[in-house]
């Protein structure tokens, strides 16, 4: 899998709604190898999306049909400024990976020096972590080619999730999510109140 994180601060959130439903029903039905898209708008008015290809060619064919840019040339005017994008070539899927049945997603950003090991970690208590927080219903790892990564976490709800964040961690799994919190360094955080859950 392939994924390519979107980022820009929203002008036009109308005009970027119908162009984003455009491309649902018009764009959407050719592009080979398209997966799906989580998106949302923050609360500073941030649209942060991640689409799935199933490769890294796969997106690059998207972007290179002529429909893709007319289309990418008016839905850019809908921004108050830059769009950032990152690929992400290397993607771990744990517990089924991003969800359509989740009503809150929260997207992390951030550097680390052993993607390796946040991806072995997660292996390791994945299950268990479902077990003890069973409102978390998928999630996803993806890094580029450096030291950065996105991870995307899939709850049932908004409140089901801050709920269980007051409780304890339980001791079978402490270790690993203190040493998980120690490599994802300095994290920002994006919080998809109202996410939008598209597949292919």
């Amino acid at each position: 899998m392939f994924i390519q994180l979107i980022q820009g601060k929203v002008g036009d959130a109308d005009g970027l709604q119908k162009c984003l439903d455009r491309w649902d029903t018009d764009l959407k039905p050719g592009a080979t190898g398209y997966l799906g898209t989580t998106y949302g708008t923050t609360d500073d008015g941030t649209l942060v999306a991640l689409a799935r290809f199933e490769s890294a060619e796969a997106a690059r064919r998207n972007s290179d049909r002529p429909e893709q840019g007319e289309w990418w040339a008016e839905t850019e005017k809908c921004f108050a400024g830059p769009v950032t994008f990152m690929d992400c070539p290397n993607v771990t899927e744990w517990l089924g990976g991003g969800s359509d049945d989740a009503g809150f997603v929260q997207i992390m950003e951030g550097h680390t020096t052993n993607i390796g090991r946040m991806r072995e970690l997660l292996d390791q208590s994945a299950d268990r972590v479902h077990e003890a927080r069973p409102e978390i219903i998928g999630g996803l790892l993806c890094a580029d080619d450096g030291d950065s990564y996105i991870e995307a976490v899939y709850f049932t709800s908004e409140a089901a999730a801050r709920e269980a964040e007051k409780m304890e961690i339980p001791d079978d799994i402490r270790s690993l999510f203190e040493e998980e919190m120690q490599l994802m360094g300095d994290v920002a955080y994006y919080d998809l109140h109202q996410p939008h859950l598209v597949s292919a």
